[in-house]
């Protein structure tokens, strides 16, 4: 979730971020370095965090500033982050167990206070902060603003490029940030990057109702998306379902979800209802 929520604000100006995978990999190979080096804790964490931010600055910029296609962007940056967590590790795995300094770390990622987990608390203000910069700040309406239609928001005074170049630094941000859970959780820094983690995220996003072309949505949905996605896979792992088949089942569930989203957007749907409903001809007159 906390990576759907950097995506959510990216697909909001209808835009994509195909590298939230691999910025997270390369941000938590940073923090693994960190705590190998012997920093404390919470210096580490704020330079992964800094470090996803950065690398959503690049995207930001090459994007928002430079006016390359989102597409082209961060599909290249999602092989060029991919790339030199394996040259700086040589694909070795960087174990973080036996680290004191990474005790911390590993607590806020599995453990409680109270009936709740930390990493629960941590995402509820993640989600509560991103909400009130949706709906309370003018920067969050000049994203809004920027997704349903970015020439008039341009018109109207907003400055577009600076408002796509922030939202691919907060989806860096999250980025970061998930980089520190996936290590604490995993007690390691692994240089692979998981090809399905992109895929999940925006998955979770689009069935949350967003739509691609942007200024439609919010993280409500978001946040219903990351949990109906979650229920399934939950729900596969238990029925023993073979980890090669479930990328089909979460790729089948965006395309089913995307698929429904054009057709309401288009009203391609309710055309074809009226073309099935089609009048049955007129029975013939009964013979005398």
């Amino acid at each position: 979730f906390i990576l759907a929520i950097g995506m959510t604000f990216v697909i909001l100006t209808g835009g994509l971020d195909l590298s939230v995978a691999s910025a997270t990999g390369f941000a938590g190979m940073v923090l693994g370095f960190c705590i190998k080096g012997g920093m404390s804790a919470v210096p580490a964490m704020l330079i992964t965090a800094i470090t996803g931010a950065g690398l959503g600055l690049i995207n930001g910029f090459l994007i928002g500033i430079a006016r390359i296609s989102f597409f082209v962007v961060t599909l290249a940056t999602l092989s060029i982050y991919a790339s030199v967590i394996l040259v700086l590790t040589r694909g070795s795995t960087i174990s973080l167990f036996a680290y004191e300094t990474f005790n911390p770390i590993a607590h806020i990622a599995n453990e409680n206070v109270g009936p709740f987990p930390i990493i629960l608390l941590v995402i509820l203000a993640l989600y509560l902060i991103g909400w009130f910069v949706l709906h309370q700040t003018a920067f969050g309406r000049a994203v809004y603003a920027t997704g349903s239609n970015a020439e008039a928001a341009r018109l109207n005074g907003l400055n577009v490029p600076l408002t796509l170049m922030l939202v691919y630094v907060i989806a860096g941000l999250m980025c970061g940030l998930g980089a520190i859970q996936q290590d604490g959780r995993l007690t390691a820094a692994v240089p692979v990057v998981d090809p399905n983690q992109m895929l999940a995220v925006i998955a979770a996003v689009l069935i949350g109702g967003m739509s691609l072309r942007g200024g439609e949505g919010g993280l409500l949905g978001t946040f219903l998306g990351c949990l109906f996605l979650g229920v399934i896979q939950n729900g596969l792992t238990l029925k023993q379902v073979s980890a090669f088949w479930q990328g089909t089942v979460t790729g089948s569930i965006l395309l089913i979800a995307v698929g429904l989203a054009v057709l309401r957007e288009t009203g391609a749907g309710g055309k074809l209802i009226k073309s099935l409903r089609r009048k049955k001809p007129p029975s013939a007159p009964a013979q005398t």
